[in-house]
């Protein structure tokens, strides 16, 4: 009798890392307990800057291989515009990189796991029946958030179904299905059940957020028990090497950028539509620290989160061309032999350029190089606001090459 044929998948995820605790390790083993432990599983990882407007707790290389030495087999970076965006663009560009390296399913985080759910919400709000609707309760009542007006249309036309938006890790799962159905790439979904206090939670518990986590870092906490042995190894060395961010360092280099911008430059901003960008502006000059400006440009319009993201945007110097197509080139962070193996498969096939040493971005095009040297600057910023003992030398991200974990 002839032996049951197996299939081996290539499942990505899409990660912050930000740091990387133990329902990241849940994820990944549940991962390949589902698919086989011969599964290989790629991670999109934002790089020094994240979605929610700020700079990780660790740089982009310690998290990539912190990652690696706790499962994952490749750490591709996630480029600064789509670590910045809002969490369509943040999931267009993952998804993006995702089909490129071969991948044919994705795992996420969520909170309900209704896969069904998830995929009716995404179908219904990628169509122009929802954004007309949406438009039109926003016009009818200009207190409406664009997240309130959302759900109202989803629940008219979907009934309980729109609860689910109410959920921080379903609505990234959404916009991971509608990039998905977008791009046309042959991508199926896996939900994992989060596991947990919910998603930047303060609370304690068995799997605690990384909010709380990175709250206990800040604060000289111990934060070991939540992180697998392997990653907390890496952290330590990153603690003791004193390569974590100081923000009151941070905060002082982005207003001095900040303060030699333009009208124009908030205007070009993603995210600045429906005058969020002059808001910011006016916001700027009215304020002396990052947290108050984002509470005077924000509103029933315009979010917190929204409007951090669009204040590391400027300072970090991106404008909204920059996310206008998906992300033209694969950067590997960190990769075990599997990930080696699995790159080795996609020579000649993927059709994006792969650097697994920073210095060949310049065979690629010019918008590559562009971004590429955004990502470049943004983290040489990262770099000067850590309180290192050692010698900071310029040009790291350019010296770079692939971590082998």
């Amino acid at each position: 009798m002839a032996g049951r044929e197996v299939i081996l998948h290539t499942v990505g995820i899409v990660c912050e890392y930000n740091p990387f605790h133990n329902g990241h390790l849940y994820q990944l083993n549940e991962t390949r307990r589902l698919f086989g432990a011969d599964t290989v599983t790629v991670c999109v990882m934002s790089g020094d800057f994240v979605q929610r407007g700020e700079a990780a707790v660790f740089d982009k290389f310690a998290r990539a291989e912190a990652a690696c030495r706790c499962g994952a087999d490749l750490v591709v970076e996630l480029p600064l515009p789509w670590c910045l965006s809002s969490a369509e663009g943040f999931a267009f560009g993952s998804v993006s990189l995702l089909s490129a390296l071969g991948c044919d399913t994705l795992s996420f985080g969520s909170e309900s796991a209704d896969t069904l759910a998830l995929r009716s919400l995404a179908a219904f709000l990628s169509g122009k029946e929802a954004q007309d609707r949406i438009h039109a309760l926003m016009d009818a009542d200009e207190t409406l958030s664009f997240a309130r007006a959302r759900q109202l249309a989803a629940a008219e036309a979907l009934g309980d179904a729109a609860a689910l938006l109410s959920n921080p890790n379903d609505i990234l799962a959404v916009e991971y299905l509608k990039a998905i159905a977008k791009t046309g790439v042959g991508i199926e979904p896996l939900a994992i059940r989060r596991e947990g206090v919910a998603h930047d939670s303060k609370r304690e518990g068995e799997y605690p957020s990384a909010m709380r986590l990175r709250e206990l870092l800040r604060g000289g906490g111990d934060i070991s028990v939540h992180i697998p042995a392997p990653a907390m190894t890496v952290f330590t060395r990153e603690i003791q090497a004193g390569r974590t961010p100081r923000r009151d360092l941070l905060e002082t280099a982005l207003l001095s950028r900040l303060y030699r911008l333009a009208p124009k430059d908030f205007d070009d901003l993603p995210d600045a539509g429906g005058g969020a960008g002059r808001r910011l502006y006016r916001a700027l000059w009215m304020c002396g620290s990052m947290d108050e400006i984002v509470r005077e440009g924000s509103g029933k319009r315009y979010t917190a989160a929204r409007m951090r993201r669009m204040l590391y945007g400027a300072a970090l110097g991106l404008c909204a061309e920059d996310t206008k197509t998906a992300p033209s080139y694969i950067r590997v962070l960190a990769a075990s032999e599997k990930g080696r193996a699995q790159l080795a498969s996609l020579r000649g096939k993927t059709p994006l350029p792969v650097l697994n040493k920073s210095g060949e971005i310049k065979r690629a095009g010019l918008q590559a190089q562009k971004v590429f040297r955004l990502g470049a600057e943004a983290h040489e910023l990262y770099r000067l606001v850590c309180p290192s003992a050692g010698r900071c030398e310029p040009g790291e991200d350019w010296r770079k090459s692939t971590v082998i974990v």
